[in-house]
């Protein structure tokens, strides 16, 4: 009897990402080989390697967007495939066949819109202080239940009718995951990609900075915030003296990012310790 693949797409915006690019397909060749899956890469902007090493990939569908836009990148990867669901996957994060047929299977039925895998921090290398900034992260119940933080998130044709067209903002995943309600997205118990955490206290700010930026511009307009919930969360996983170091850790990059935020001329941020 012939398995049966999932059908689907997995569209990957890639600015200047030829130190990481590799590596994330090459954690989708089985998915590749199936031949019922489109992976679409959407380089914008780049001056690098990254559309050399992607077509170099059999079976990648490689595009070249002009803009050096993620959300330009969105929009023209979407209009390259016809397939559903489709897995909105960062350039640096690996995703295993396993949790992408969990995630595209969950979309099949008619209750849920939206759907990620889970995922885990790799702090290998890291100070001191972003392993005890990501360990009380991990702690918090609301940052492991929505759609943002993982690099990876997925819509079937539905929850995509909701969204329409990416709109130009900072923080795609944030914007994606409040069109939903926590009956209509999933976050699944898959094999969890994993997230490479910067190594640096300047570069984990400099996350920091575009998060918060993106999460206020957009806060302010559909009106909101998620900081009360996630302050009641961080205090109630404090258990000893370890865990309040690590929630007072938290707290002050938190603060830190913010007040960095309202200084920011606003260039886009990166962190380049983890790639």
């Amino acid at each position: 009897m012939q398995p049966v693949y999932p059908t689907g797409a997995v569209i990957i915006p890639a600015h200047n990402e030829a130190g990481v690019i590799g590596r994330t397909l090459e954690s989708l060749e089985e998915v590749l080989s199936w031949g019922t899956v489109d992976v679409v890469v959407a380089c914008n902007g780049c001056v690098d390697a990254t559309e050399d090493i992607a077509s170099r990939c059999e079976g990648v569908c490689v595009l070249r967007v002009g803009e050096a836009s993620k959300t330009a990148a969105l929009n023209a990867a979407d209009q390259a495939t016809l397939r559903w669901p489709r897995l909105y996957l960062d350039a640096d994060i690996e995703v295993s066949a396993a949790a992408l047929r969990s995630v595209f299977a969950a979309l099949e039925g008619p209750d849920l819109l939206a759907a990620r895998p889970a995922s885990r921090y790799d702090t290998q290398g890291a100070s001191l202080w972003v392993r005890a900034y990501y360990r009380a992260r991990s702690r918090i119940p609301a940052n492991s239940s929505g759609l943002w933080g993982a690099g990876a998130y997925a819509l079937n044709r539905a929850g995509h009718e909701r969204l329409g067209s990416f709109p130009s903002v900072t923080a795609d995943d944030y914007y994606v995951d409040r069109l939903f309600s926590a009956q209509e997205k999933i976050v699944l118990p898959t094999e969890p990609v994993v997230v490479r955490t910067p190594r640096t206290t300047a570069a984990l700010l400099s996350v920091l900075r575009r998060t918060y930026r993106g999460n206020a511009e957009q806060d302010a307009v559909a009106g909101g915030s998620s900081s009360s919930r996630t302050i009641r969360e961080l205090l109630s996983s404090v258990r000893g003296p370890w865990t309040a170091f690590d929630a007072a850790v938290y707290v002050a990059f938190a603060g830190a990012g913010r007040r960095k935020t309202r200084r920011s001329s606003g260039a886009w941020e990166r962190d380049n310790t983890s790639r």
